[in-house]
This record gives structure tokens, sequence and C-alpha cells, in this order.
């Protein structure tokens, strides 16, 4: 999948969930859950050792769901995950060493900015679309309509801080292409299993996104 289409993907799907999973064996449920509720992209991050299994067997078990793989820090995690299946990648930050590492295989990828010297850097590397993270603590909103001024070619997706109760303040700037969290995905549900759980948080993320967006 080419940038462009990983893009308007993301853009499509409106919200992605920012998936911590402790255990492989219910990644497959996870997504076909997700996708019930509407959201077709599942971020899986490698905050955890059983990320890289998760996100292979979203890869290959559930073909509605997209496979972004998530908090890929390293270069050697970009072939990782490639070969895992990811269709596109996201960092929490910028890094040179990373960026080449994507670009040699091929992947789209979304770095991490919080700062004006961050997005100096995305540009000059030809990287216009990024993750704003953490948004809320990098000022949220008023920060990204400060960015957009001397950066109007940037595009973003918010994560960290953002919920269903703020969502509409980040979707309402036309420089935000979606919004990433992990509060459709609750560490507890999915210990327990608990598929419905999930697929109604999906849902509601979905409809608001559709109220706003339409």
């Amino acid at each position: 999948m080419d940038e462009t289409a990983a893009i308007a993907r993301l853009e499509a799907c409106g919200v992605i969930p920012v998936v911590v999973i402790e255990d492989a064996s219910r990644a497959i449920d996870l997504a076909h859950a997700l996708v019930a509720g509407g959201i077709d992209v599942v971020e899986v991050t490698l905050r955890r050792p059983a990320g890289l299994a998760a996100l292979e067997a979203i890869a290959r078990s559930v073909p509605g769901a997209l496979p972004v793989a998530g908090t890929v820090v390293t270069p050697a995690q970009v072939q990782q995950v490639k070969d895992a299946g990811a269709k596109a990648v996201v960092s929490p930050g910028f890094s040179e060493a990373v960026d080449e590492a994507l670009k040699a295989a091929g992947l789209p990828w979304l770095p991490g900015v919080a700062t004006a010297s961050d997005c100096m850097r995305a540009v000059a590397a030809g990287r216009i679309v990024a993750k704003f993270f953490p948004a809320e603590t990098a000022g949220g909103p008023p920060a990204l309509k400060a960015l957009s001024g001397p950066f109007p070619q940037m595009r973003f997706c918010p994560t960290g801080g953002v919920g269903l109760n703020n969502l509409g303040s980040y979707l309402a700037l036309p420089q935000v292409i979606c919004v990433g969290g992990s509060w459709l995905v609750p560490a507890d549900a999915i210990a327990s299993g608990d598929w419905t759980r999930v697929t109604q948080l999906a849902k509601e993320a979905s409809e608001a996104f559709r109220a706003l967006r339409g």
C-alpha cells in the first residue's frame, strides 16, 4: 500500500485505536470487535513484547482491518513490522535513521511531532503527515492551530489525551486527518475478552466522527 492510499484509509476511518496488548492470542478477536463497530484501522504498538505477534495475527487473519505498527523507534523494528505485515508505521517522535529505514522499506510513516523544530525536521525529510504527540500535553488544538501557521502543508493525527469528550475540538481543525487513542481498547476489556464493550466503544467513536465530518 502506498502512502497516499494509507493516509486516505486513516482519514476515512477517522479514529484510530492505539492498542497496547499483553496477550497476542487476543489480537484477532480484538480486531474483529473493532471492525464490527466501524473502526477498520488498528494501530498495534510495540510497547509490549506481544505487540509484534499481535500485529502479525491481525495482518494474517483479519483482512477487513488495516494493520498499523505503532511505537516504532528503531531502524531494526522497521523490518520486523514489515515482515509482520504492517501497512503503515507510526512513531512517537522523529528520527532520521528511522526515516531512512522506512523509505528503504517502502512503508508509509507518521512520525511524531510536538514542536516547530520537529515539524521542520519532518518537512525537510518530505514527511508532511505526522502524529501530533502527546497532543494534550503539547498544547492541544491551540498548539495545532499555531503550528499550521508556519507549516500550512502539514496534516496531523493527534494522539495522547484524546478521547470521546474532546475529539470534536481536534476534528474541527482542517489540518487534522484523524485522531488516535487508547480509550477504544481498554486494557481490562482486552484482558477479559469483553468484545461487546470494545465494539460499543468503537461504534460510539465512529458515530461521533461521522457526525463531525459527515
